[in-house]
């Protein structure tokens, strides 16, 4: 029986199947090698990596709720320099493409970042972070405006020619404008969503639980957001979507392609268990099999017909 096709094309990188990390849940990749072969991804998207060093924000960094995690961390990172020297030997050894996330204070940033890592060799894509809500310059500032959008993903073409995938907030009133923006500046790919403004209080000490007293929620309570999202941004644009939020499970994973991802990335799933990327390529391929699918693009916004 002939296997069906699990290959998926995001903006001129090469995945050998549509399933990848979400930046910041992954380290950079070895912390990950223990649990799962990591060249049975399709891709793997590493921490997100700014031009200095950041130590992050106050601890406590994150805090449990009922169904998710709030985070911030406030992109502690060790920056590119160190990245490259340290971490680029590494994913020069795997088989799966590295997408490194890029983040910056200015426009400049991003750019500088951008056009050392493509120097350097051994990345695939960038995913250009411009949705982080834990940081108080750049991230969500500029991602929640469509001009800025449009200002920091032209910035960093002009300095890549690397495959360009732009990271969107869904902190704002509508997600189509700011894909529609970058879409005009040069991004090749689109995903989405990064992290839902959230905080939580302790009524013991009647004060936030977070050091920097709001932070992103992830996790099974975000997927009905992430996927409305992905679902108007394919309507809207003509991108390829990396779909994420909230995904465990080869079903979630479906539901996402077939609202319009051509591909999607596991988040805070990794945290529960670390094998689960793998599984649900695994599930994926199970599910197309079973369903008599030859081929995993058939179902990309399947839902829309």
């Amino acid at each position: 029986m002939t296997k069906p096709n699990l290959a998926v094309n995001i903006g001129g990188l090469q995945m050998k199947n549509p399933v990848t990390t979400a930046s910041g849940t992954f380290g950079f990749g070895p912390e990950y090698s223990p649990y799962i072969d990591i060249n049975q991804l399709g891709a793997v998207v590493v921490k997100g990596t700014t031009l200095k060093p950041r130590q992050g924000n106050p601890t406590p960094r994150m805090v449990e709720t009922p169904s998710g995690i709030l985070n911030s961390i406030g992109l502690q990172n060790p920056g590119v320099e160190y990245v490259i020297e340290h971490y680029l030997p590494y994913f020069k050894t795997l088989q799966t493409p590295v997408i490194v996330n890029i983040s910056g204070d200015t426009v400049e940033d991003y750019a500088q970042v951008a056009e050392k890592l493509s120097q350097a060799g051994g990345v695939a894509a960038l995913e250009v972070n411009i949705s982080c809500p834990n940081v108080k310059k750049g991230g969500m500032a500029f991602g929640s405006d469509p001009a800025m959008a449009a200002e920091v993903t032209a910035a960093v073409r002009s300095a890549t020619n690397l495959p360009l995938v732009v990271k969107l907030s869904p902190n704002v009133t509508d997600i189509t404008k700011v894909a529609e923006s970058v879409t005009k500046a040069g991004a090749n790919a689109l995903s989405l969503i990064n992290t839902l403004l959230g905080m939580a209080i302790d009524i013991n000490t009647g004060r936030p639980v977070l050091g920097n007293i709001m932070g992103g929620l992830s996790g099974p309570a975000v997927k009905p957001v992430a996927l409305r999202a992905v679902w108007q941004v394919y309507d809207a644009v003509q991108l390829p979507i990396i779909g994420m939020g909230g995904i465990s499970t080869a079903e979630d994973a479906l539901e996402f392609i077939m609202a319009g991802a051509s591909a999607v990335a596991l988040g805070t799933a990794n945290f529960i268990n670390p094998r689960v990327a793998v599984e649900v390529v695994d599930g994926i391929e199970e599910y197309l099999t079973k369903n008599g699918i030859n081929d995993v693009n058939e179902l990309v916004g399947v839902a829309h017909s």
